[in-house]
């Protein structure tokens, strides 16, 4: 028997939004716990999937395949390859911290509705979109149907919206959750559009098992691989456009990215957290399954051009981050520029490239909760985002500080932290196609070094502040808190010191998708020698063969 274990990993969750509803409003601490196990389940299930996934065997494992719209040519179809499942991985680990990090957050949003009166379930409201969301992800992430990706990736701004708008905080939730949901559904009205049409393409090749239309990733791929699609048409390009257009929306890439900042510092830490660590990752994610393996030629047309957007990206964000004087809204810079790091990998489309890309998805997902979540629980004790309303926080609040500081130095890519040995494969894949592109790209190492430390010495640096009793009297860290942090700087070391497992899962998909695409890592390139003229020549055999006679 053959369990369906795509289907239960985001299907468990799903099920448990509902179930977290029906608890009573009285009993908002059995709906905090049944959530939090719920999640907890969800771990278990993607580490049994990593335990039993080959990296040698077929590209999708654990495949489910069934008839869904026939009339359509549409299947539930379901697979995972190696990096579907490293961010599968960092999706169901960072949702049961997420909601410890939040526990009491989720309470207190739920508490009063905005006319001042009592909310009905306001805290379970809050933890079933919280699962409604990892839902969609995890779908997102094993869906191979193109038609059943498109509408779980549309569906997941709902909840997002709800989190943002309904339990956010500060007086713009509000217009940065419709900000932030209608550049999503602008980029989706582009991709359904390049859905049809892809699906038309594919009727007009009787593409289908029944000799008409079909929405199946792998039938399309071969297709397009065999020459029985054409993809070097002007149509072609246009549809690669409609679906990189929603995903540099979703990632997002500059200048698509102005709802990130105004959302994020909005949402609570929590749901910030959620948006750029996990469901941001759909968009990379696609650019590579989808946007890659169905339009090769577009990709390899329009590189140039994303991997410039992408440099602009690494530069603008880490610049803008430097003057922010909102420190949440630094660390949503911070995320601009470090999607534009996992873009340009994507888009030099070298092995080392996009091995890179795929492994910051993941070091990036943990870096960014560390760091984001140890900065709401200062501001949540000081009750300020600005950096100029702190100094002096590692006196009185050593462990904090210090969590800060790992935090920031693995957003900088320190050297034995996770992110730098993704950030330097980029780099290297990078500079074997364009290297004026990794350049400067390299800036952003000596930028980030800038608002990271000098962040950290306004904020946790020199005596706390002698009129600011609110500054002197922060806690440290407690044992909740501390059990949300510990893990994610555990695993931006352990990732640091040996990627080597993750690097195993992610590069035989990679080496896949380069095939289809059709490119290969460039040749190294070797300089002539230069010859020496005869005066200039030592005396004596300059070479064995010579020593010899």
């Amino acid at each position: 028997m053959n369990i369906p274990w795509l289907t239960i990993l985001w299907f468990a969750p799903a099920v448990g939004a509902a179930l977290v509803l029906a608890i009573p409003a009285s009993r908002p601490a059995a709906a905090r716990w049944f959530a939090f196990a719920i999640t907890l389940g969800v771990l278990v299930v993607a580490v049994g999937l990593a335990i039993g996934f080959d990296p040698a065997g077929e590209r999708y494992q654990f495949t489910e395949d069934v008839s869904w719209i026939p009339a359509l040519g549409t299947r539930y179809a379901l697979g995972l390859d190696g990096i579907g499942l490293v961010l599968i991985l960092l999706t169901a680990a960072l949702l049961p911290l997420l909601l410890l990090a939040g526990w009491h957050d989720a309470e207190s949003a739920g508490s009063l509705d905005h006319s001042g009166g009592r909310a009905q379930k306001g805290p379970h409201i809050y933890l079933a979109l919280f699962l409604a969301t990892e839902a969609m992800v995890l779908m997102s992430f094993v869906a191979l149907d193109i038609l059943l990706f498109y509408i779980f990736f549309e569906a997941m701004l709902i909840p997002m919206y709800f989190l943002i708008g309904g339990f956010g905080t500060g007086p713009n939730r509000s217009g940065a959750a419709v900000k932030f949901l209608l550049y999503n559904l602008f980029g989706g009205l582009l991709l359904l559009a390049a859905v049809i049409g892809v699906y038309v393409v594919s009727a007009q090749n009787s593409v289908g098992a029944d000799g008409g239309g079909t929405f199946a990733l792998g039938d399309i791929v071969a297709a397009v691989s065999s020459g029985q699609i054409d993809d070097t048409t002007g149509l072609a390009k246009l549809l690669f456009l409609g679906f990189m257009f929603a995903f540099a929306v979703k990632a997002p890439l500059w200048p698509l990215h102005s709802w990130l900042p105004d959302a994020a510092v909005a949402a609570t830490p929590t749901s910030a957290v959620l948006m750029m660590a996990v469901i941001d990752k759909v968009g990379t994610f696609a650019m590579l399954r989808f946007c890659l393996q169905l339009f090769p030629d577009a990709s390899r047309y329009f590189a140039p051009l994303i991997c410039g957007l992408a440099v602009v990206s690494i530069v603008y964000g880490a610049i803008l981050a430097i003057g922010q004087t909102d420190v949440m809204r630094l660390i949503a810079y911070t995320s601009i520029s470090h999607f534009g790091f996992i873009i340009l990998g994507i888009f030099v489309m070298t092995d080392q490239g996009q091995t890179g890309s795929a492994l910051y998805m993941v070091n990036h997902g943990l870096s960014t909760a560390a760091l984001f979540l140890i900065a709401g629980f200062l501001v949540s004790r000081r009750g300020s985002r600005l950096i100029a309303d702190y100094g002096g926080v590692q006196k009185v609040a050593p462990v904090l500080a210090g969590t800060f500081l790992v935090a920031g130095l693995a957003t900088l890519s320190l050297p034995g932290l996770a992110p730098f040995i993704s950030e330097f494969l980029v780099l290297i894949g990078t500079f074997t196609r364009y290297p004026v592109a990794a350049v400067l790209a390299s800036s952003a190492l000596v930028l980030s070094a800038i608002y990271i430390l000098w962040t950290y010495q306004r904020m946790m640096g020199g005596p706390p502040k002698p009129d600011d009793v609110r500054v002197s009297s922060i806690r440290d860290l407690a044992g909740r808190e501390l059990a949300v942090v510990v893990p994610l700087l555990a695993l931006l070391i352990a990732l640091g010191v040996y990627p080597k497992p993750m690097i195993d899962l992610i590069d035989p998909a990679v080496q896949s998708t380069l095939t289809t695409v059709g490119v290969t890592d460039p040749a190294p390139a070797v300089a002539d020698p230069v010859p020496i003229p005869a005066r200039d020549r030592p005396e004596g055999p300059t070479t064995d063969a010579e020593a010899h006679r």
